[in-house]
């Protein structure tokens, strides 16, 4: 009975026991299952929180393209051309699969199947000798900040690789991924390698070619074509293999393409300049657009700059500063001579340089800029602000428009003889010389001008007032702290070569100040406008003064400070003026045609005379003369027009009023073609007599007739040193 009933106790515990026990092994067996469920719904979650679009977001170089919409050059984002499916090579699409994924168009984002055959080769081998990542699985390490090497990252990677399969279609991926993989010495982007490597667009390459290619991917460094030639040919044998394998070419097809050479002809990459006008495009980039923008790069930026007067003001630059050094006057450092200092950079030059800049007269873009002889050596703009430097008798031309403004007249008879003390007001004793040392006695006012004389210059600039000549310089953009003092009158403060130029286009542009720009548009990469030059104006000067003062800068380049123009082969209709710094520190020229605006700097860092009596017209000029030559036969140089209606009127020069009997009689009329509103409207009331009958006429027609200005009257005393 005890062994029948222990026997029905062990039968009937038996199934409660497993009953009792059950839940629990459910739970064990389930809890590995929850775990792994847990983890791919936390790293799906996860990967849900990635910005997909950054997927698509990849750094290229911002393409800079000249006038005629030509790329010029290319700057910052990575060494990458885009390029679409389409234009690569389907030898290249083959390749790149056999080698990295060739079940690419099988798998969902993640390939299971690749992923065991590489367990079991690295098990069986004792190591790491093959990755199971798909192109889908690179292309999300390689688009977004999933981490570093570890397990977590992997999982990660894999759920977003998921992620972007839905949002991409598989044509998507691959041109993604064939745009953004780096290719080795500095090259992303299968377009950029086919360039770099054999000298042609990826849609160019053959079996042999793509094979190399793509072959480099895992390793680039390590089995360049150019570094390693027989290191790139074992990889692209190994890729041919594996094409054969997958029946992707036959087997006679991977024998010939293992026979090629790999003969690597590296194209230089398009037009990666470094020189001054880039990095005044960089500058300007800097202010008008967002670092990211910048730094992302793909963007198409469209320039004001001419290749041929680019490349024309750097080669004339440089020809005439080696000129200068070689002048047996030249006591300096020579360029040739130059050895940088082992650890950065020099802060200031020691051999001569210069600066240039041309404008184009009907936009204000710019369309050379040279700040410098060779920008490897030294990064400094000298054509730029803060390279501000003293602008001397270059800025005379404006103090003259200012006082024909007021009613001075080209033919006034004005002192060239020395300033006497306490004649200019507020200057005390100060009393500047002329450059030459000489005095030339009583001259009409475009003597003054043309022959840029210093004494004559002051008396012009108390007639047009201090603080109208302070004004005008500030409203024509040559700085904000221009001093007031008659000093300015010569020149005696400083600014930079652009704005210089710039200020000078008024004078062929009737006055009209037109605001310089070297950046026309900006498109993103999807040529979307992001911006557009303003185009700037704004009226500066009086037109027919500005026309009037023009008339005499034409006879600079005649018979006056420039007249060795003409001996240095310049023969077309342009005006401008010399400037001359005091002890020859600063040479400049600055002249116009009807097309173009140039300005030519030349001088050193640190300001030191250049050489004895260098003046604007033997240092600066040269330079000019031959960068106009080489405009003009793209922007015509017409002859100058006048920009409101002309008349012809007799004068006297003393006065400046229309001429009388008395003034024919004392010999101070004179003719002269003028502005009609600047033709004076009353007769003069210094000589006795009746007005001349081109006078009377005047009056006849209803001129309006005003008073002599005080202002004039109480001049003459200054004009003549006493008179």
């Amino acid at each position: 009975m005890k062994l029948f009933a222990r026997g029905v106790s062990k039968r009937g515990r038996s199934p409660r026991n497993l009953l009792g026990r059950f839940p629990w092994g459910l739970l064990l067996l389930g809890l590995p299952f929850a775990a792994v469920l847990a983890v791919v719904a936390f790293y799906g979650v996860w990967a849900q929180t990635f910005d997909m679009k950054r997927v698509g977001e990849m750094p290229e170089r911002n393409t800079v393209f000249d006038f005629d919409g030509k790329i010029y050059s290319r700057l910052a984002g990575a060494n990458r051309v885009r390029v679409s499916l389409n234009e690569i090579s389907p030898m290249f699409v083959e390749s790149l699969l056999a080698r990295e994924d060739a079940r690419f168009f099988q798998h969902s984002g993640i390939d299971f199947r690749g992923i065991a055959r590489a367990l079991f080769r690295d098990l069986t081998s004792g190591q790491a000798k093959e990755g199971a990542s798909s192109i889908t699985q690179q292309l999300a390490r390689n688009s977004l900040p999933l981490g570093g090497r570890t397990i977590s990252r992997k999982i990660l990677e894999a759920m977003v690789a998921l992620r972007i399969e839905r949002e991409f279609t598989k044509d998507q991926i691959l041109e993604l991924y064939m745009n953004r993989i780096y290719f080795g010495s500095g090259c992303y982007g299968v377009e950029t390698a086919s360039l770099a490597y054999f000298g042609k667009h990826a849609a160019q390459l053959n079996l042999s070619e793509s094979a190399v290619l793509a072959g480099l991917i895992r390793s680039p460094n390590r089995f360049s074509p150019l570094k390693n030639p027989e290191g790139a040919a074992a990889q692209r044998d190994a890729v041919l293999d594996r094409l054969v394998d997958l029946k992707k070419i036959t087997a006679a097809q991977a024998q010939q393409a293992r026979h090629a050479k790999i003969d690597a002809r590296p194209k230089r990459m398009p037009l990666i300049q470094e020189n001054y006008a880039m990095d005044a495009v960089q500058r300007d980039l800097n202010v008008l657009l967002t670092q990211e923008q910048i730094d992302t790069g793909g963007l198409l930026i469209y320039t004001t700059l001419d290749p041929t007067i680019q490349n024309t003001a750097q080669q004339a630059l440089e020809t005439q500063l080696r000129k200068i050094e070689h002048q047996p006057n030249f006591r300096h450092p020579l360029k040739a001579n130059y050895r940088p200092p082992a650890d950065g950079e020099d802060t200031s030059m020691p051999y001569l340089q210069g600066a240039l800049v041309a404008i184009d007269n009907v936009s204000g873009g710019i369309r050379a800029l040279v700040g410098g002889r060779d920008y490897s050596q030294s990064k400094f703009n000298r054509a730029l602000p803060p390279a501000n430097r003293q602008v001397g008798s270059a800025f005379k031309p404006f103090v003259y428009t200012l006082a024909f403004t007021h009613g001075l007249l080209p033919g006034a008879a004005l002192s060239d003889g020395p300033i006497q003390p306490g004649e200019i007001t507020g200057a005390g004793n100060w009393s500047p010389g002329n450059s030459d040392g000489t005095y030339q006695g009583i001259q009409p006012v475009s003597y003054g001008l043309i022959h840029s004389r210093n004494t004559m210059s002051v008396r012009v600039g108390e007639f047009a007032g201090l603080d109208d000549v302070q004004k005008t310089a500030m409203s024509l953009g040559l700085g904000q702290n221009i001093p007031r003092g008659p000093a300015i009158y010569i020149g005696s403060f400083e600014t930079n070569l652009k704005d210089l130029t710039s200020a000078y286009a008024a004078y062929p542009n009737a006055g009209v100040r037109k605001q310089a720009y070297i950046i026309e548009r900006i498109d993103d990469a999807d040529h979307n406008p992001i911006y557009r030059a303003a185009h700037v104006s704004m009226p500066a000067l009086d037109p027919g003064a500005t026309w009037m003062t023009s008339q005499l800068m034409e006879q600079v380049l005649t018979n006056g400070t420039a007249a060795s123009a003409r001996s240095l082969g310049f023969k077309l209709p342009a005006a401008g003026k010399t400037g001359t710094t005091n002890d020859y520190k600063d040479a400049w020229f600055v002249g116009y045609t009807t097309a173009i605006t140039c300005g030519v700097w030349v001088g050193f860092d640190q300001p030191v005379t250049i050489v004895p009596h260098g003046y604007g017209a033997a240092l600066a000029l040269p330079v000019w003369t031959q960068v106009m030559n080489k405009a003009a036969q793209r922007y015509p140089a017409q002859e100058f027009q006048a920009p409101t209606p002309l008349a012809r009127a007799t004068v006297c020069s003393i006065s400046n009023k229309l001429a009388t009997n008395g003034c024919a009689a004392a010999g101070t009329a004179y003719e002269i073609t003028l502005p009609v509103d600047k033709v004076p409207a009353s007769a003069c009331g210094i000589h006795v007599g009746t007005q001349t009958q081109f006078a009377q006429r005047l009056d006849d027609l209803g001129r309006k007739a005003g008073s002599v200005p005080n202002r004039l009257i109480k001049s003459f005393r200054r004009f003549f040193g006493g008179w």
